[in-house]
């Protein structure tokens, strides 16, 4: 039954009305990790409001992000002081700007941001989830407020929108689709490694279907539910969110 879900919502259609259509609307790599990122980030509440902030955003980019993240100075930034996004403002997004910034002066992609954490021995992305907030606050003027928005297995939080972040770059449908819903454009990272995005509607529909015992909506919840469907795919488990997000979000399960 999830092998049929997956194939039924795995598909074109679903980007148009999902926080995925963001990232879609570039070419670029670097484009697509800035605009995707952001996405993922804003990902929680209504789809409409999450695609709208998006749009707010890059049209405040020029509709250029890798451009303006690596060239805007700070007159650049006066039209988004009043930027606001749920409990997400304009002091989140100027540091993590400036984090981008200071990042892509030094790599060529995102990726590394997550994969230089990584080692020959990891089963799973929490080192990389871990390692990734440590990097975006490094430095000690960082904002404390914004930590709570770059979430880390180190504090138990489920990390749903960067799982789901994580989930865009690495898959890969490219063999399989004209237009796959993920770009599996990382690949120092496996597919097989990545753990599902975990939110209350793919929880509740994981119980439902007894594949999830614990409780609580964090981190080791998380893994329990992803090492469950390692089961039927133990490369690719996390195809398996298309399924469970359908089930729960679309078709009410």
């Amino acid at each position: 039954m999830l092998d049929q879900k997956v194939k039924e919502y795995n598909q074109t259609f679903f980007i148009e009305k999902d926080p995925v259509s963001i990232p879609h609307r570039f070419q670029q790599l670097q484009d697509i990790e800035i605009a995707g990122f952001f996405a993922a980030l804003f990902a929680w509440g209504n789809r409409t409001s999450i695609i709208n902030s998006c749009t707010r955003l890059l049209n405040a980019m020029d509709n250029a992000p890798f451009d303006f993240v690596t060239n805007y100075k700070e007159s650049d930034l006066k039209p988004l002081l009043g930027f606001v996004h749920r409990t997400f403002n304009a002091t989140d997004l100027f540091w993590l700007l400036q984090f981008l910034k200071r990042h892509y002066a030094e790599h060529v992609s995102l990726e590394i941001a997550f994969a230089q954490f990584l080692h020959p021995l990891s089963t799973d992305v929490s080192q990389a989830l871990i390692g990734f907030h440590n990097y975006v606050f490094a430095i000690p003027e960082a904002p404390e407020r914004t930590k709570k928005h770059i979430a880390t297995p180190a504090k138990n939080s489920a990390c749903k929108r960067l799982n789901m972040f994580l989930r865009w770059m690495v898959r890969d449908d490219n063999a399989l689709m004209t237009q796959p819903v993920d770009f599996g454009l990382w690949k120092q990272i496996k597919p097989s490694m990545l753990i599902c995005p975990l939110d209350v509607h793919v929880g509740n529909v994981a119980r439902r279907l007894s594949l999830l015992e614990r409780q609580q909506n964090d981190w080791k919840a998380a893994q329990e539910l992803t090492e469950y469907l390692r089961k039927f795919d133990k490369n690719d488990p996390v195809k398996y969110d298309f399924a469970l997000f359908g089930l729960g979000v679309i078709e009410r399960f």
